[in-house]
This record gives structure tokens, sequence and C-alpha cells, in this order.
């Protein structure tokens, strides 16, 4: 009978091996991920969005997916921070029901709903639209009256998802003040009311050619092209105002950036204003766009303002690897060093 056992275990065995690799490799994954949407108010993945809208009270937020990032709509037209915007497409795709609080209520009023914090509509790739309204917040705080577009059902979401909702509008908006790549800078010019800077790049090093053809400092160039890459802007302070002058914009320091060469070359500007010590920052704007930013006062301090600034302080540039000779004069005669084999010796006036 022992065979028969054998068998029999064998079999066992086997099914077992084949359920596992059903179960837990092939159904794995959509199992988890049909576990995951449990308690889910819609079924929507967020990589599925491709264009947001909330209505608040105060304003309405448009955004659209272009590429890998977002461009802001409304209220203005601008670039959108990603990670803010997809927190937020996020929250709402993936609401949870914590529990149904009224399925047809008379009065909508007593959870806010009747003019809510917030309204986030979410269209889909299919073009198929999801929305949620958020109200008024649960007397615990913990929680959000909620109800999905197009029903009338009343119930309670996670209180992170208003915050989401409702968070600034600045906060939306891309913070990046010029965004190039510095390996990628081949030319500066800095225009100011009574100088011009232009400065050259080639084969690593940089050089003046204006206001005259000097060699200029490489670390100085670079700690500014790294300042200006990763300065971030502060405040948005006025879109499209109907003067500059309050911001010393009617007479800026421009700032151009040029990448490429020839006809792959490309430019952008950033136009310097006044400095404004209490808020520790710079008045700016794009070149191109209308609306006056605020960047930190240390992107300003790193601007060069003139050609001492930015020439060489070596007095001699040569390849201290390439020396073999080295001649010292003075009023009582000369010292001749040369190299051998790494090591420095005199060899005249007498080799020594």
């Amino acid at each position: 009978m022992r065979w028969q056992t054998t068998a029999v275990l064998a079999v066992v065995l086997i099914a077992l091996g084949v359920f596992y690799y059903v179960f837990e490799i092939r159904m794995g994954p959509e199992r988890e991920k049909t576990e995951g949407r449990k308690g889910r108010v819609f079924t929507a993945e967020t990589a599925d969005v491709t264009d947001v809208e909330i209505k608040r009270p105060d304003a309405t937020v448009k955004a659209k997916r272009e590429g890998d990032g977002w461009q802001l709509l409304e209220p203005v037209q601008a670039r959108g921070d990603r990670t803010p915007v997809e927190e937020t497409v996020n929250s709402v795709v993936t609401a949870r029901m914590d529990r149904e609080i009224e399925a047809n209520p008379k009065a909508p009023g007593d959870f806010g709903l009747d003019k809510p914090a917030a309204e986030v509509t979410l269209r889909l790739k299919d073009g198929k639209q999801i929305g949620l309204a958020l109200g008024a917040k649960s007397p615990t705080g913990v929680w959000v009256y909620a109800r999905e577009a197009g029903k009338p059902a009343v119930f309670i979401v996670g209180e992170s998802i208003l915050r989401d909702a409702t968070r600034p509008f600045a906060e939306f908006r891309d913070k990046t003040v010029l965004a190039f790549d510095q390996k990628d800078v081949t030319a500066v010019e800095v225009v100011a009311r009574d100088d011009t800077l232009n400065l050259q790049q080639a084969d690593g090093r940089w050089k003046l050619t204006r206001p005259r053809a000097l060699p200029a400092d490489g670390d100085t160039v670079r700690d500014f092209l790294e300042k200006l890459r990763s300065a971030r802007v502060k405040e948005f302070v006025a879109e499209s105002p109907r003067s500059l002058q309050p911001y010393g914009l009617d007479k800026p320091l421009r700032v151009a950036i040029h990448t490429g060469r020839d006809k792959d070359r490309a430019t952008k500007s950033l136009l310097f204003g006044n400095v404004d010590a209490a808020k520790k920052g710079v008045y700016a704007m794009r070149a191109g766009e209308s609306g006056v930013v605020l960047i930190p006062e240390e992107t300003w301090t790193a601007v060069p303002k003139n050609a001492a600034v930015l020439r060489s302080k070596v007095v001699v540039d040569v390849d201290r690897d390439k020396v073999s000779q080295v001649e010292l004069r003075g009023p009582k005669g000369a010292v001749t060093l040369a190299r051998e084999n790494e090591r420095w010796k005199i060899v005249a006036p007498e080799a020594l």
C-alpha cells in the first residue's frame, strides 16, 4: 500500500502547487488590486485622469495633463506643480466611503452640501467624468460629508480630501524660476542700465566677450548658474499689474540664459526689479510672461553686476602637469628648477 500512499501524496502536492500558482502568482496582482478598491467611491486610477476641475467659493481651478506634468488653465494659465496636483487627484480617485449617512437627504444643507466647500470633477482617458462634492466637516473634524456627482446619497470620507482640494492655488503652481540644465548652457548675457556683460562657454571654459575679451572665473559663473537654476518662487505677487514701476520692473536688469548652438539655440530670460528687504526677496518676471513673482534675495546677490566679478583671478593660466622647468629671476641672479621623475631639482646656477 506504500506506493498508493505515495501516489496520493504526490497528487495532493501537485494540486497544491497548481492552486498556489494560479491563486497567488497568476491571480495575485489582480486580487490585490480588487482588494485595494474595496470601499472606494470610484474604480478609476490616478493615471486615467486627463483633466481636473475644482470649483470652490473663491475660484475655480482647472488643470490638464500634458506629458508627465500638468498645465494650469484657470484661474491663470501657468505650469502646474506635479506633486500637489496629483496628490489632489489621487485623494479623490482613491476616496473611501467610511459609511453612508443618508440615502436621500431632504436637506443637503445640513451637511454643507447645498454650497459645497469644493466640487471636484475628473475627466478620464475614455471621456467619462467622475465627481465628488465635499461639504462640511463632521463634528469630530476627522471626516467630511460628501456625495458622488449626480447621486443623492450622503456619506463621509477622510478630511484630507477636503484639505487637498482647498489648498491655496499658489501651491498648485510650479515654483521653478527658470528651467534649464547647466551643462547645456553655452552663453550668458547680463544687461543692466549702464553695462552689458556677455559670457561664452567653449570646451568647458568660460570667457568674457563684453565689455572686453577676458578669461572668466568658471567657479563664479557655475555658482551663479546653479543658484539661478535651483531658485524657487517665494510668492506669486501679481498676475498682470497695471504698472511695473512699484516693483522696479519698468527698468529691469535682464539675465538671458542661452542653451545649444546655431539652429538649436534657445533663450530663457529673467527680469530683476527691486529688492524687498522685509520679505528677503527680489521682484522678478520671466520674459514673455505678465506675472510678477518674488524670488530669494540670494539669487539676486549671485547675479554678476560687473566684469570685475567675473574675470578670472588666475595670474598665469598653465597646466601644472605639463610644466617641466621653472626659472626665477631676481636682483641677485636667477635660479632654474627642472622636473625629473615627478621631483623638482635645482639645475642652475649649479646643480643641487
